[in-house]
């Protein structure tokens, strides 16, 4: 069994939490299913919003699957959920994100 298997077998027992839904996105978008991460992800910042890797890690999803607006906008809420925990790290990597995103809107337009 993988470990994209065990953790879907915990969420399907009601093991229902944010560092679970995380660590499952985590593991799905590793693996390429992108699609399948986003609503792991999402789940993970709505259970614990102060959760500032999980913003940054539904930012990059978001991002590699071409919503590049909601990309941007989750990555903003990050930034405030880590400056909110004193997290300086994500913040800075959120912000750099951000940038990059910005770019790509523009190449786009």
């Amino acid at each position: 069994m993988s470990m994209i298997d065990n953790l879907q077998a915990m969420l399907d027992a009601g093991q229902d939490n944010a560092l679970l839904r995380f660590t499952l996105g985590s593991q799905l978008l590793k693996a390429g299913q992108v699609a399948d991460a986003l609503p792991h992800l999402e789940a993970a910042v709505r259970q614990d919003p102060d959760y500032s890797a999980a913003w940054k890690l539904y930012g990059k999803a978001l991002y590699e699957s071409g919503q590049l607006a909601a990309a941007r906008d989750v990555y903003q809420q990050g930034i405030s959920a880590a400056e909110q925990q004193g997290d300086i790290q994500a913040e800075r990597e959120m912000k750099v994100f951000v940038k990059r995103v910005d770019k790509a809107l523009a190449a786009g337009d």
